[in-house]
């Protein structure tokens, strides 16, 4: 599995690396904005590390120009600036999947890591798997990201089906709105409760007879 790590401080590039190589990934690096962009175009990454801060292009540049071509693969945005929330919320709404704060621990970004791919699908673990409610009517393929209700593929955005698939992991357990809002955005999360209502309520919509119902399967 490849992931392309972009940052213009050689000693993190380093270090990152090594603990990635460590978890036998393959690591691409780039020290500036058009570097990565050349070299994500080339490695076609399964996971894109990014600093927000370069010499040349900001990160949040560059995770714009991926998303506006359609790409979906998963960025774990780098920032110094812990105390500019307007930053991280802007990253996390061009489509940021996550963020880490400097100076961070190298075992927590490789967890983060080991959780955002999982979420994405794009696990080590190609088998087919699939979790399965109301006697088969509600199906949900972690691996591919699609969900089938009564054998009909429901669309869902991307916080959508990490939201079900985090209820669905499971299904007994109550989960307080601060997990949610964690699972979906990463730690230290600046996104408020009304946006896991709306995604709530967005999903109950598309899976369920009555939207009104708690209980989502």
């Amino acid at each position: 599995m490849k992931i392309l790590i972009v940052d213009d401080e050689p000693k993190i590039l380093d270090v990152v690396e090594a603990y990635l190589v460590a978890k036998d990934y393959l690591v691409f690096r780039a020290n500036s904005g058009e570097a990565a962009l050349r070299k994500f175009a080339l490695s076609q990454p399964d996971l894109l590390i990014l600093d927000l801060m370069l010499p040349d292009k900001s990160g949040l540049d560059i995770c714009k120009e991926i998303r506006g071509s359609g790409n979906e693969t998963p960025i774990i945005m780098l920032t110094a600036k812990s105390k500019e929330q307007d930053i991280i919320i802007h990253g996390l709404q061009l489509g940021a999947d996550d963020y880490i704060v400097k100076p961070f621990s190298p075992k927590e970004l490789v967890m983060r890591v080991e959780t955002v791919l999982r979420r994405s699908g794009n696990i080590r673990n190609k088998d087919v798997y699939k979790l399965s409610f109301a006697e088969g009517s509600l199906i949900i393929y972690p691996n591919s990201r699609q969900v089938f209700l009564h054998d009909k593929e429901v669309c869902l955005t991307k916080k959508e089906f990490d939201l079900l698939y985090t209820l669905a992991e499971s299904p007994t357990q109550f989960f307080p709105r601060e997990t949610l809002i964690e699972s979906l955005y990463g730690y230290d999360s600046f996104n408020s409760d009304r946006a896991i209502d709306s995604h709530i309520k967005n999903l109950r919509q598309k899976i369920e007879k009555d939207s009104k119902n708690l209980n989502l399967f």
